[in-house]
């Protein structure tokens, strides 16, 4: 598969899909389907990469610490569950943590419109924690959503299910589960706005292989190492309105001022 610059949405067609009906339907029906894998992440550390925020509210609940990184090339908007800006701009192959320092990561409008989705995914392999869980959602191949341009969906690099597993095993992932959402057309007819979660249950069932997006949930092997990436550019870790004034020793790492 080759890799390399695709268009991107950037945040304000972002904020205006999820502010549709449509977008509303769509949200419902992910957001569904993210919460049958994790129907908790009480006490974990949580990040959401892409443009995640329209399902971090959930996620947020009970969790020690919730994180929302967009990529530089769709641009940044300020987001918190409880008040405070937990929002930050970021190189989404250069991520601004420690290592091992998350223990959720879901990523949505996120693998589709990167450069290289490989330095992608073993950046998210870095930042978990042993055993760590990470949720994927991306346009499917086969489904109709990634040929209509009108829905975020349809930017980028659509996937197929057997392009997804190569991309995880090659970054040292192991699948827990898949799932699927948006069977139905990306309309805004009325029959579909009432009736989505009728054709997503439906479609689990019919036609399977057909969704508008695909849903992995995997886990950070431990077994092998991944390679070592050459870079000219120096990480830091952010201490900034990332991280409550209380918690930024314990949230950085060894070296970075925290024990």
């Amino acid at each position: 598969m080759e890799e390399g610059q695709t268009i991107s949405p950037d945040i304000v067609d972002l904020r205006s899909f999820y502010a549709e009906r449509l977008g509303v339907v769509a949200r419902g029906l992910i957001a569904a389907r993210i919460h049958a894998h994790w129907p908790s992440a009480t006490g974990d550390r949580v990040l959401g990469i892409g443009y995640a925020t329209p399902y971090l509210q959930e996620l947020s609940l009970g969790a020690e610490r919730v994180l929302a990184f967009m990529p530089a090339a769709q641009g940044v908007m300020n987001w918190s569950a409880d008040g405070g800006n937990v929002a930050t701009l970021v190189h989404e192959d250069m991520l601004p943590l420690t290592d091992a320092s998350i223990d959720r990561i879901l990523a949505i409008h996120c693998l589709e419109t990167t450069a290289n989705v490989r330095d992608l995914l073993r950046e998210l392999w870095r930042v978990l924690v042993p055993g760590g869980r990470l949720i994927i959602a991306v346009p499917n191949r086969r489904g109709i959503w990634a040929r209509v341009e009108r829905t975020p969906f349809g930017y980028g690099r659509p996937f197929s299910r057997g392009q997804i597993a190569t991309l995880l095993r090659e970054t040292q992932f192991s699948e827990i589960g898949w799932s699927g959402a948006l069977f139905a057309p990306p309309s805004s007819s009325r029959l579909f706005l009432r009736s989505g979660k009728g054709w997503d249950r439906i479609g689990r069932v019919m036609w399977p292989a057909f969704p508008g997006v695909l849903i992995v949930e995997v886990t950070k092997l431990m077994y092998q190492g991944v390679p070592a990436r050459r870079s000219s550019r120096r990480v830091s870790v952010l201490a900034p309105a990332l991280i409550p004034a209380g918690s930024r020793r314990q949230a950085m790492g060894p070296g970075e001022g925290g024990a």
